[in-house]
């Protein structure tokens, strides 16, 4: 009797998504593996906690400072080559480091430096792969692969920090470094046997950096789903992250245990995070989004309670079982959350603004939690994480993550206005150095509905600047109420000509829906206006 798939299994039969997430667990074993080392080494190096908790800072740190432009190459590039120069380098950092710590040639500076390497090359890779998996596999199996690949991290943190340990014990720091270096190899290996299909033609003119950069800080600006992840995010593990700063002492201190144990801890976490990763889809037909997100920031704030007051290995234990559940509950539902939110033109971007955004608040919240952990001791900062964490999540919860929905937008009977084409005679001033262009549309509506239609608008302002528009200003005849104005303006006639290929369904209706108010025969009236004074 043949038994059906489980659903959180049905992306991996797409052959190429199964290849390249199986290497891809394999490198994030190795990257705990490493992690596990850095830690556990920097508590002989200085065991301190401002630098045992600076570790977990010196990874994150990367994500914070290069996520935007490693968005912004990987949508603009071809991914496929840029994943492979991310890998080598992490496989040279790890290499690196392996080398210098078996010479006994490593200090805490730099075990800080070189973790601060490899994490940029995590940094470089974290968009970009996010990004790929809406092309390997189909929309259908989309939620189920970004909800796998959360699987497949929480598999490598329970594997990944044991084996960590039972490395570190049998051989020294150094053996973890070099797991690193063989996992990483792995998933280049895995790389050069894609075969990325080529982009279609027809595509708007390549973007450069600093504008791509610029588009994707625009998009954000317009995407209320977007901004309400973030910002869930943040809040979320600016606390959460305390634990990852402070385990090691807690362990090695307060615990009295050794580096198996701290392996262990973090493999029950990872374990417990596997199980609940199973779990999300049925803990989703009773909750939305957002609901998961808020009891699972309380879940782990209880967590983070007990790691305080444990002074056992059985309650501390405990804790990280629920901390395990709870982080992968609503990390994975904020990044899926995320990625849902961003079309595929920016999508490397956006989900880099994301991971930027929550990565820098993990740097700076492991930090103060060493800081805390210093002054008042570190059950005094887990409980001062916990509380903060609890008030946190109540507060924000009003931001709504699930506003992005997978049915088809709602249709309106309005047609959004189309611009007459360019003269002959300017054509030849069109171009990426045409400067800006201003774009107009006229409407004339009913005085009556003005109220509707400047809410009508509010959303035009949002797809305008989701789209490209550097600015947007809504004008209303002070002479004749029924004639408004709408302005906005791109950097140059490039960009303007990428407006359309940006707009989703979604844009495009509630163009159509503003639109609708006008009350003179045919669409409203549009122009578009270049800078030709320099």
């Amino acid at each position: 009797m043949a038994f059906p798939t489980p659903r959180a299994f049905l992306p991996l039969r797409h052959a190429t998504f199964r290849t390249l997430w199986l290497a891809t667990l394999a490198s994030n074993i190795g990257m705990w593996v490493q992690n596990t080392g850095a830690g556990w080494l920097m508590t002989s190096l200085d065991p301190s906690p401002m630098m045992v908790s600076l570790v977990q800072a010196a990874s994150m740190l990367p994500v914070f400072l290069l996520a935007l432009p490693s968005g912004a190459l990987a949508d603009i590039v071809d991914r496929r080559l840029f994943l492979l120069g991310a890998q080598a380098w992490i496989l040279l950092m790890a290499l690196i480091l392996a080398a210098l710590t078996a010479t006994g040639e490593l200090g805490p500076w730099g075990l800080l430096a070189l973790t601060f390497a490899i994490g940029a090359g995590s940094a470089m890779n974290f968009p970009a792969w996010a990004a790929t998996t809406n092309e390997l596999v189909p929309r259908e199996d989309l939620v189920g692969a970004i909800a796998l690949n959360g699987i497949g991290f929480n598999l490598a943190r329970a594997l990944g920090p044991a084996l960590g340990g039972f490395a570190i014990a049998a051989a020294g720091p150094e053996a973890a470094f070099a797991l690193n270096a063989v996992a990483f190899l792995v998933l280049i290996v895995a790389l050069l046997f894609w075969r990325r299909p080529p982009e279609p033609r027809g595509r708007s003119p390549k973007e450069r950096l600093v504008p791509a950069m610029r588009a994707g800080l625009r998009f954000v600006q317009g995407s209320p789903a977007m901004q309400a992840a973030i910002l869930r995010a943040c809040t979320f593990f600016l606390f959460s992250a305390a634990v990852w700063g402070l385990l090691p002492l807690l362990v090695r201190q307060r615990l009295g245990l050794g580096p198996e144990a701290f392996g262990l801890m973090l493999g029950v976490m990872g374990g417990s995070a596997v199980a609940a990763g199973f779990a999300l889809p049925a803990l989703r037909a009773r909750l939305d989004r957002s609901a998961t997100v808020l009891w699972a920031s309380l879940a782990i704030c209880l967590a983070m309670a007990i790691l305080a007051a444990a002074t056992h290995w059985l309650p501390a234990a405990l804790g990280m079982l629920i901390y395990g559940a709870a982080w992968i509950s609503a990390g994975s539902t904020l990044s899926a959350s995320a990625q849902l939110a961003a079309p595929g033109w920016v999508r490397a971007r956006a989900i880099a603004i994301y991971q930027l955004s929550f990565f820098g608040v993990m740097a700076g919240g492991s930090a103060l939690a060493g800081w805390v952990g210093g002054r008042f001791g570190v059950p005094w900062a887990l409980g001062a994480a916990a509380a903060g964490g609890a008030v946190a999540a109540i507060l924000v919860r009003g931001w709504r993550i699930d506003a992005v929905a997978s049915a088809s937008p709602e249709a309106s009977p309005a047609r959004p206005p189309t611009p007459e084409a360019p003269a002959a005679e300017l054509q030849a001033l069109l171009g990426e150095r045409s400067g800006r262009v201003l774009e107009e549309v006229r409407y004339c509506i009913d005085p009556a509905e003005r109220a509707p239609f400047l809410a009508a608008m509010q959303e035009v302002r949002r797809v305008r600047l989701r789209s490209g528009a550097v600015s947007w200003r809504l004008y209303e005849d002070v002479a004749h109420p029924e004639r408004w104005v709408e302005l906005w303006a791109v950097e140059s006639w490039t960009e303007h000509l990428r407006e359309e290929a940006r707009r989703t369904d979604w844009d495009r209706a509630a163009l159509a829906r503003a639109a609708a108010f006008h009350r003179v025969d045919g669409p409203p009236e549009a122009s578009r206006f270049i800078n030709v004074v320099p």
